[in-house]
């Protein structure tokens, strides 16, 4: 349906992420992947929501060769806690420090996605509440040494083990959790298609 809808446009998904094209080829579309190097940092005064658009639309600038049919869709997802961005960790300390502050806790998960063409850049986004239950150190070292969440803003997937065991529940999309808010980038491309 939706790729009937979209037909006109080329759409570049513009991220290496396996979990964001799985979501792109469920939502039924037809889409390359081009992923350019970008130095992923932002201004220190931006907060929650305007961090993941500066950095979504950040990753769009370095596109300089759209053509006119082309339809470029970045996105950037961070975990928000007590007023600050919690990224990906670097290592195993980093991990285990984030899993241990997210732990019997409130946080939120932001995502923005920005659509970029030759005549316009919209950019949307959305956040997904999420409560953890006090994890022990065994649950933390489990998931650590079973799984590889180095690529996981906040260290953790919700679709792995420790989403499973530890999230008490969620406000929000779930998807979003997980690196896309689906429901969002569906109804976007419909609005955006019809214009």
């Amino acid at each position: 349906m939706l790729k009937e809808i979209v037909k006109d446009f080329s759409i570049i998904l513009a991220s290496g992420s396996p979990r964001r094209h799985h979501f792109f080829k469920e939502l039924d579309l037809d889409f390359t992947i081009d992923v350019r190097q970008v130095e992923e940092t932002y201004p220190n005064h931006l907060k929650g929501a305007e961090i993941t658009d500066y950095l979504a639309q950040l990753k769009a600038s370095v596109f300089t060769d759209l053509k006119a049919d082309d339809l470029l869709i970045t996105s950037d997802t961070i975990v928000w806690k007590d007023g600050k961005a919690v990224g990906k960790p670097n290592n195993q300390n980093e991990a285990q420090a984030m899993l241990r502050s997210l732990s019997g806790n409130m946080h939120e998960v932001i995502t923005s996605v920005c659509f970029t063409s030759t005549r316009f850049q919209e950019t949307v986004n959305d956040r997904t509440k999420v409560w953890f239950k006090e994890l022990s150190q065994e649950e933390i070292d489990y998931y650590l040494q079973t799984y590889t969440p180095y690529d996981k803003a906040g260290s953790y997937g919700i679709q792995e083990w420790i989403g499973y065991i530890g999230i008490d529940r969620i406000e929000g999309s779930y998807f979003n959790v997980m690196g896309l808010p689906t429901h969002l980038v569906y109804k976007t491309l419909i609005q955006l298609a019809s214009r």
